[in-house]
């Protein structure tokens, strides 16, 4: 096959412009309201706090190539010789590198593409620069607080390449702007790298379907990436997060504990789901709570 063909055959059909608007950076965000905001607010009634973000180290299970590095300036604290000032104040930090893509994150719209295009089209070559992304970076992502559904499938006993279908959320009907979260069982294995890495349970392109359909602004699992592992299609990996994330702007949150939520019954709650604004950024640490 000449190099003409295999462009033809791998070239994807244009999914943008966004129906946001051919410059948007928000997705499906776009649903969310102050009115949707206060609605999910206003359901609270218990004051029950879930966390449903994992401990970030340096032992946390990782995609190959990232890494979590963490050392404590201990410079200062040597230098002041016992402390600083008559109240002998004394102060250590610590120096951070890694990828924000590991440990619970949340992906920005620039974190997944279809050959060289992302989310509205854009582009790789024009976005990515050595410091990050100059669009699409998770500083120009709205801090989120919306309604949020949890669908439990853990009682199937979920396998690696397992894929949930539409059966698991017929009970559901989100509107636009919802956050649906999914509970496999998978995040049992979180202490054991090896088979928590060596595939994962997921939603199949039938359900990202029907997320998409219902204007869902954000989902996410307990496992490490989004979508069964291996994938439906073995020769088309990840493509469920990709179809979510470079085409419709559906935000993705990974290696979420979903654990406490699920063992209390909660179904449904008031997300809230902030994070750092780290400029330029594919995606950010966060630690989502769930109010109840």
């Amino acid at each position: 096959m000449d190099t003409a063909s295999r462009t033809d055959v791998a070239a994807p059909e244009r999914w943008w412009p966004s129906p946001f608007g051919e410059h948007d950076e928000h997705g499906m965000l776009n649903h969310i309201t102050d009115a949707t905001r206060a609605a999910a607010l206003q359901s609270v009634r218990d004051g029950r706090v879930f966390d449903l973000g994992r401990v970030l180290d340096e032992r946390v299970p990782v995609f190959p190539g990232r890494a979590f590095h963490q050392t404590l300036v201990t410079t200062a604290h040597h230098a002041n010789m016992g402390g600083v000032g008559e109240n002998t104040v004394n102060w250590i930090s610590e120096v951070i590198s890694g990828t924000t893509q590991l440990g619970t994150h949340l992906d920005a719209l620039s974190h997944l593409q279809i050959g060289d295009r992302g989310y509205n089209g854009l582009r790789v070559s024009d976005i990515a620069t050595p410091g990050g992304v100059r669009a699409l970076g998770i500083e120009t992502v709205p801090q989120i607080i919306t309604r949020g559904y949890l669908v439990d499938v853990s009682a199937a006993h979920l396998g690696p390449g397992d894929v949930i279908s539409t059966d698991a959320v017929a009970a559901l009907d989100p509107r636009p702007g919802d956050a649906v979260l999914f509970h496999t069982g998978w995040g049992r294995h979180w202490d054991d790298a090896p088979t928590y890495l060596g595939g994962e349970p997921g939603p199949g392109l039938e359900l990202a379907a029907w997320l998409v359909a219902h204007g869902v602004a954000l989902t996410g699992c307990d496992t490490w990436s989004y979508g069964p592992v291996p994938a439906e299609h073995p020769t088309r990996p990840f493509e469920v997060p990709q179809t979510l994330n470079a085409k419709h702007g559906v935000f993705v949150v990974e290696n979420l504990d979903t654990s406490s939520l699920a063992a209390a019954g909660v179904t449904e709650f008031a997300l809230v789901l902030t994070f750092p604004k780290l400029r330029g950024a594919t995606g950010a640490w966060c630690s989502p709570i769930a109010l109840v």
